[in-house]
């Protein structure tokens, strides 16, 4: 498991035309540089058909955007841990605003995550997912509400009780997780 300093950065490519292919790969080198000049752990989530080449083309840290905890064999569709992996995966998002899992497979994937030694982020929406989420013992929650997300304007600006709630909340149930801020950022 490559080893991931915090504070990060992670950068979440989405499905934007901009950043698919090879201008996938011509972002995460960018984001390498800069990680690189200003000693700025940066990790990057492009598309899950751009994981290989992204993974082959810079050192910084590449996640998927989801993961299915499902095994090998007949599950059609799904983006598995062990491919994920194979393509050169450091870790996977799970449950970001825009592909909303049920607890039940939160909780599977992270399982599946610390089976396969891959670093597991789950976005949250509000504290008490949050907490929830943190429960489960994935390396990261990272809470963002989606009202905010793409808006230009930070959570700690629009509602910073999330975040003195959501650290505060989630210490009291797990001290060793990752606390991290999205939306607006």
């Amino acid at each position: 498991m490559a080893n991931i300093k915090t504070p990060v950065v992670i950068i979440n490519l989405k499905t934007y035309p901009q950043a698919t292919g090879e201008k996938a790969v011509l972002l995460a080198q960018i984001c390498e540089k800069v990680s690189n000049q200003y000693d700025v752990p940066i990790v990057v989530a492009p598309q899950i058909p751009d994981i290989f080449r992204v993974a082959k083309a810079v050192e910084i840290p590449v996640f998927s955007q989801h993961m299915d905890a499902g095994e090998p064999g007949r599950f059609t569709g799904h983006s598995l841990g062990e491919t994920l992996v194979e393509a050169g995966c450091a870790g996977t998002l799970l449950n970001h605003s825009e592909k909303r899992m049920v607890l039940a497979d939160i909780d599977a994937s992270i399982d599946k995550s610390h089976k396969l030694n891959l670093y597991a982020v789950v976005c949250t929406n509000n504290i008490l997912v949050s907490v929830a989420a943190a429960t489960m013992n994935p390396w990261a929650v990272a809470v963002e509400p989606p009202e905010l997300i793409g808006s230009g304007i930070s959570v700690s600006q629009a509602q910073p009780e999330i975040i003195s709630g959501t650290v505060e909340k989630i210490r009291e149930v797990n001290k060793d997780v990752v606390i991290l801020c999205g939306a607006g950022i």
